[in-house]
């Protein structure tokens, strides 16, 4: 989804061209996540990522502009990275389970995406909706699909969608950003599911029917 108001450069014409906005967007992840976006500068971002200063401007219009685009760059990745990894999942409570072992394991590998979202509040706030919107609203659609099959309780998924993504993003602040050990402990991951199957599993009625 495209921000309102993004003047973002149409996409390179060649895999050579492609492969330079990649470099300049890991290096981009990379200079915002350690010295913030106040100090970051694009003669930093162009001398990481090994490119010309000019050629910066082939891709980008400014340091905004490739901040936004980091923004979304996380986000279809770490998007990609869960629905891939619950797709496959028999019912909806293992799609939970593998899709937030995909998020542990993208964070894990990824600590930029805290600390470049926390940012994101403050640079580029339009961005930063767009980023949990478009997380919440295929994580509502899927529980709402899964109620519609009996697989968990009724509930208004949109306040579902938006608990559990709170329960997986401080979960992994907690064990992942500041432990910085790469990897939910098994026992908190155990607790997490166990929450999670507990707020999402079917009930069943004195005359048997599930809610």
């Amino acid at each position: 989804m495209s921000v309102e108001g993004s003047t973002a450069r149409p996409a390179p014409r060649t895999a050579r061209g492609a492969r330079t906005r990649a470099r300049l967007l890991q290096a981009a992840e990379d200079v915002f996540a350690t010295v913030g976006y106040p100090d970051a500068s694009i003669v930093r971002i162009t001398e990481l990522a090994g490119v010309a200063l000019g050629t910066f401007y082939v891709h980008f219009t400014g340091k905004k502009e490739i901040f936004d685009e980091v923004v979304r760059d996380l986000s279809r990745r770490v998007r990609q990275a869960m629905s891939e990894a619950s797709s496959t999942a028999p019912d909806r409570l293992q799609a939970e389970r593998e899709g937030f072992r995909a998020f542990f394991a993208f964070t894990a590998e990824h600590p930029a995406l805290y600390r470049i979202i926390r940012q994101a509040e403050f640079v580029s706030p339009e961005v930063m909706r767009s980023h949990y919107d478009d997380i919440c609203s295929g994580y509502a659609a899927g529980l709402d699909a899964a109620m519609g099959r009996g697989e968990i309780r009724t509930l208004d998924p949109m306040v579902a969608a938006w608990a559990l993504m709170g329960a997986g993003e401080l979960i992994g602040m907690r064990w992942v950003l500041w432990e910085q050990e790469g990897q939910i402990p098994e026992p908190v991951f155990e607790q997490l599911m166990a929450l999670i199957e507990g707020a999402l599993a079917p009930t069943t009625t004195t005359d048997g029917e599930q809610t």
